[in-house]
């Protein structure tokens, strides 16, 4: 669970910093970048939602 947990902090921290060089720099890699961080985050989190479910269903 604590995996889960620091994986999609530091995924989220990612993202962010990937936003603001985008926005300081106005290069495109870092927006596309923070776009693919995020994507993952969403399937780590929802990873993570999964396990809390089946955990209080078995």
């Amino acid at each position: 669970m604590l995996l889960f947990r620091w994986t999609v902090l530091l995924l989220l921290i990612a993202a962010g910093v990937c936003f603001a060089f985008y926005i300081g720099t106005g290069q495109m890699r870092f927006r596309t970048w923070g776009i693919v961080i995020l994507k993952w985050t969403v399937l780590a989190a929802l990873g993570f939602f999964a396990v809390l479910i089946l955990e209080r269903v078995i």
